[in-house]
């Protein structure tokens, strides 16, 4: 402090709020500040460029779209050959309904009694192949494949203009049964076992009825003559008696459980099994979604018949019992079926040949009825002394069976045995008493010799050609026709001998050669 002022040096400097800052007070100062704001800068630079790569639209709120898809075009089914695979294994004997068969068109059908509507439903004649399984080649073994059936030729054939004939005696043999069934076919289309003379002439109708309850079966056996000669609900000089053949029997199917007919009597299920096999031809004519569908409900019986790791008999739901004669038919008409692409229980098969194999006799290759060494029933309609077994008729169905099934005499020396029996009792007519006279055992004998070829079939065709054509009838109204005067000619009558007699003379051209004989 100065003296003798009266003012302090510490009142004369500036208050530190009063002072003005200098260059060098200000660099100072922001020097020090410096790092932080450096790091603000960078702090903001981030936070931009983060901001600026958000999708911001996700934020957005969009409108909701109304897409609209366009249905796809019908696409136009294309029917191509199968693939070659084993049958399919039928566990539920409850075949699933066709879905063409719900159309209401073929519903309408079922119920009209308009031959035309029907007719149109069974198909175009473009539409059909000339030999059956033509093109389906589901088992070379059987010839049923290629365009000419393969290796061994085709499982049905076209008529006699497809296949080697029999002579002109047979050929005419055929023409005359063909016309004398045609002429004793109802109006509705069924032929009748007991009753046929009702479409004869007042004055000398034919004789030899049968009982009505087999007009299933001899329906189903007039149908396979006619449609072995080449006739079919498309073409042929019998397409009408065929169309109309094939309704009725359409029209006696129980649409629940598939049965054709009624079940009367043991034999009902003859007549069904022989329906069937009729059907099953007849539909791979056609290619008909009806008869699809028929077929395969009857199929569907005939599985539901069968006993289980067995064969048939007479029962529905089976008992345990098993018979040759019955299971013949049966294998046929699975065979038909799964060759015309209807699924079937293939099992059904093997099961077969293991009862073939429990029924022969292993001495003399003898087929047994239900048990080795037991002869079936031959009981002509008036013969009551008539034998049990005169015929091989069981060792003929078995034999047939046993080649359609895939053995052979390579495979299998009980062929050969089988063939021998057939050899020593070979057909022949019996004008007196008919008790050789088994036209059953003929249609099996012949198909199983045929397929044999050689020296069986040379000696059995030369005696099955006489016996055939030296009995039928060759005048009145009854021409063409055989009598029923063997076994069980008294339930089938003259139109189950006649259709039996056709068809053992079809045996030239109706299969092909499953074992490629000659």
């Amino acid at each position: 402090m100065q003296q003798g002022t009266g003012v302090s040096i510490e009142s004369a400097l500036p208050k530190p709020w009063e002072e003005t800052p200098s260059f060098n007070d200000l660099l100072y100062d922001w020097m020090e500040r410096a790092p932080w704001l450096a790091i603000s800068a960078v702090a903001h630079v981030m936070a931009f460029l983060l901001l600026a790569v958000i999708p911001w639209h996700v934020f957005e709120t969009t409108p909701e779209k109304i897409v609209l898809v366009q249905a796809p075009a019908a696409v136009e089914e294309v029917f191509e050959d199968p693939v070659i695979e084993p049958p399919p294994v039928v566990d539920d004997v409850e075949t699933p309904e066709d879905p063409q068969l719900q159309n209401a068109e073929l519903d309408e059908i079922q119920q009209t009694d308009d031959a035309q509507d029907f007719e149109q439903a069974l198909g175009e004649p473009d539409h059909i192949a000339d030999s059956p399984l033509q093109s389906m080649s589901l088992n070379d073994l059987i010839g049923t494949g290629g365009g000419a059936g393969g290796k061994t030729g085709g499982r049905f054939g076209g008529g006699r203009t497809a296949g080697p004939r029999g002579g002109r005696g047979a050929e005419i043999s055929v023409t005359n049964g063909l016309n004398w069934l045609a002429d004793h076919q109802n109006p509705d289309g069924s032929w009748d076992a007991e009753g046929f003379d009702a479409n004869c002439p007042s004055v000398g109708p034919c004789e030899g009825s049968g009982h009505a309850e087999h007009d299933v079966g001899v329906t189903g056996l007039a149908l396979l003559a006619f449609l072995g000669d080449g006739h079919t609900t498309t073409r042929g000089k019998y397409r009408d008696n065929v169309v109309r053949a094939v309704k009725w029997l359409y029209q006696q199917q129980d649409f629940e459980n598939g049965l054709y007919g009624e079940r009367i009597g043991t034999a009902f299920l003859y007549d069904h099994s022989i329906a069937t096999l009729a059907m099953c031809e007849a539909y791979y004519f056609s290619k008909s979604p009806v008869l699809l569908g028929s077929a395969k409900k009857a199929i569907g019986f005939v599985t539901q018949a069968r006993n289980p790791y067995g064969v048939w008999r007479y029962d529905v739901p089976s008992n345990g019992d098993n018979d040759t004669s019955v299971t013949g038919w049966m294998i046929f008409a699975l065979k038909s079926a799964e060759e015309a692409g209807i699924p079937i229980d293939s099992q059904a098969f093997p099961d077969a040949l293991t009862w073939f194999d429990e029924v022969t006799d292993p001495s003399t290759g003898r087929v047994g009825y239900s048990a080795v060494g037991e002869p079936s029933s031959r009981i002509p309609n008036v013969n009551d002394h008539y034998p049990r077994e005169t015929t091989e008729a069981m060792t003929a169905v078995g034999l047939l069976c046993r080649i359609f099934l895939g053995q052979t005499p390579q495979t299998n020396d009980v062929l050969e045995q089988h063939a021998e029996l057939l050899l020593r009792a070979l057909p022949e007519w019996d004008d007196e008493e008919g008790l050789t006279n088994d036209l059953y055992y003929w249609y099996y004998g012949t198909y199983a010799m045929y397929q044999l070829g050689g020296r069986h079939w040379q000696a059995w065709n030369k005696a099955m050609k006489a016996a055939l054509i030296d009995s039928q009838e060759s005048s009145g109204h009854a021409k063409g026709s055989w009598d029923p005067n063997g076994p069980w000619g008294h339930a089938g009558g003259r139109v189950y001998s006649t259709a039996l007699g056709v068809l053992c003379l079809e045996v030239y051209y109706r299969y092909g050669r499953v074992l490629g004989a000659r």
